[in-house]
């Protein structure tokens, strides 16, 4: 065996492990990097980077006769951790012409796509099993509420998950008391007691049965943007509400 295939071989690797690392860092908070749809532009993105990674190390030992100019083909997988401002650099054609850096940036830009299409399909899921049912919108979202509430650390993000719940909650009451058929004065009560609802010209009373499922509607879609919400802070193994999903229609 050639005494140079166990280096390169040793680089691949080692390449390999610090661009799967420096993936997974870059998309820490932001979403699932190897989640169903996102997985294959991963290993696209990893796999290519270890390739290039050894393909520079061996040019660089070949051209500088040192076996520690390996080094510069191994610290390339940390481009990946400069996300976003590099790749958009390298698409300015700052760094290199514009055509190839479409070339080079093209597996991020897709794998962040497929990454947001995994966030779509996780929320969609959820919200599904309990559209146009306002109780069962109301029970998920204090579930998926309760199941993580606390837990969070940055207030700012605990802050929101409040208010959002608070909308959902205050909108399906009145969704309610329309379905018991409340006098309109105390939904236009119920309407001004929150600032989600205050807006008078959006939210008449004049057709009770339109502003119902109006505000259905929106509960539905702030539940969806609830779990958005949660998604990239890594709570992702939340079981879907309820445990049995309805028949598809």
């Amino acid at each position: 065996m050639p005494g140079w295939v166990v280096p390169v071989f040793a680089t691949f690797v080692v390449s390999t492990v610090s661009a799967y690392v420096f993936l997974w860092l870059r998309c820490r908070g932001i979403g699932r990097a190897f989640g169903p749809r996102a997985k294959w532009w991963a290993v696209v993105i990893v796999v290519g980077t270890a390739v290039v990674s050894t393909a520079v190390s061996v040019a660089a030992v070949a051209v500088g006769h040192h076996v520690n100019a390996a080094f510069v083909g191994l610290v390339l997988p940390g481009v990946l951790w400069l996300g976003e401002p590099f790749s958009q650099r390298l698409q300015r054609g700052s760094l290199i012409p514009r055509g190839l850096a479409a070339y080079f940036t093209l597996p991020l830009r897709r794998h962040n796509d497929r990454m947001g299409e995994d966030l779509s399909d996780w929320c969609d899921i959820r919200v599904r099993v309990v559209w146009q049912n306002p109780q069962r919108i109301l029970d998920a979202t204090r579930y998926y509420y309760n199941q993580e509430a606390g837990r969070l650390k940055s207030v700012q993000a605990q802050e929101e998950l409040d208010s959002r719940r608070d909308s959902i909650i205050h909108k399906i009451k009145i969704v309610q008391m329309i379905d018991r058929g409340s006098d309109p004065d105390k939904v236009r009560d119920a309407l001004q007691s929150h600032p989600a609802t205050q807006n008078k010209r959006k939210y008449s009373i004049d057709y009770l049965g339109h502003l119902a499922r109006r505000l259905e509607h929106e509960a539905g879609s702030e539940l969806a943007l609830l779990l958005a919400h949660l998604y990239p802070l890594g709570y992702r193994k939340l079981l879907i509400y309820p445990s049995r999903m309805p028949p598809r229609t």
